[in-house]
């Protein structure tokens, strides 16, 4: 086993938690009413007049995994010339922008934007395990909520197998998945779900007031795409399939990654794409074998 259970069972809560919130948030931009008048899902605009991505659905996977690619070679540019500054400012440029907009069908966006710019802040300038793993909880829910609406199954399908694809070379192969992933953890700003074994005890002090010694507290994590990329898939089954079926994704994908966790060694790297992406899958096929019962 990965982690301890107490832990485990925390992280796939934690997992699980975040796919019902952000598929809440999904829902939410939905236009009930359009929708009910033409058949087809219409979707409410996103907070500040920001706009999704003009692609077709059935080529939108192509955009995101670039985006993806992008986004990784400019974090590992920001690694080799340890710009850690760079990243914190990217870090939370991309809490304030994905948390406004979960926000934003809940309350007015001035006030969504006043909270996340607050919690942002906190999240990079003091790092707290309660307010970080709280806040990742809901910016997937933002995320979904720009890409769900240009993206339909057949996209979702080919995003899920190119990023497993991508993940097994990244974590495998090249292994510069797992160089991000301890950047991230050494620079106190991660993103994705972060649970330590112990929590932090105040610096030990010298009588001179300097730093004597301070522990390395071992951390279970789980990087933000493995939250986000089954979250999209939901998403657009929810499209499909409605709110309530869509929520049948969520299960198997916790049970996939508690599997997973169960099964995989100490101190070991693993994709969990693969095995994330099995797990919706099998999702969609009980919602099919319902629809057919």
């Amino acid at each position: 086993m990965k982690h301890t259970l107490k832990i485990t069972i925390i992280l796939v809560l934690l997992f699980f938690l975040s796919q019902i919130v952000g598929l809440a948030i999904t829902n939410q931009y939905i236009d009930k009413e359009k929708t009910a008048e033409t058949g087809v899902t219409a979707w409410e605009e996103l907070p500040y007049e920001m706009e999704r991505p003009p692609v077709e659905e059935s080529s939108s996977f192509i955009y995101i995994l670039i985006a993806v690619l992008l986004g990784t070679g400019l974090l590992m540019l920001l690694i080799k010339f340890k710009k850690v500054n760079l990243w914190k400012f990217w870090f939370f440029i991309s809490v304030v922008v994905c948390l406004t907009i979960a926000l934003k069908p809940f309350i007015r966006q001035e006030i969504a934007l006043a909270i996340s710019l607050a919690l942002a802040l906190f999240k990079v300038v003091r790092p707290n395990i309660f307010v970080h793993n709280i806040t990742e909880v809901f910016i997937y829910g933002g995320l979904a909520a720009i890409f769900v609406p240009i993206m339909n199954l057949f996209a979702v399908f080919m995003l899920l197998l190119l990023i497993s694809i991508y993940d097994m070379y990244a974590v495998w192969k090249s292994k510069h998945m797992v160089t991000l992933a301890k950047f991230q953890t050494s620079s106190r700003v991660f993103a994705g779900l972060s649970i330590p074994y112990e929590l932090p005890e105040k610096e030990i002090k010298k009588k001179t007031g300097r730093v004597e010694k301070i522990e390395k507290i071992k951390t279970a994590i789980l990087g933000g795409g493995d939250i986000a990329f089954p979250l999209i898939f939901a998403g657009v089954v929810m499209k499909s399939f409605g709110f309530l079926n869509s929520l049948i994704i969520p299960i198997f994908v916790s049970a996939a990654l508690f599997i997973l966790l169960i099964k995989s060694k100490k101190d070991k790297f693993y994709p969990a794409m693969p095995f994330l992406s099995l797990g919706c899958l099998a999702g969609y096929f009980f919602i099919l074998l319902l629809g057919i019962i």
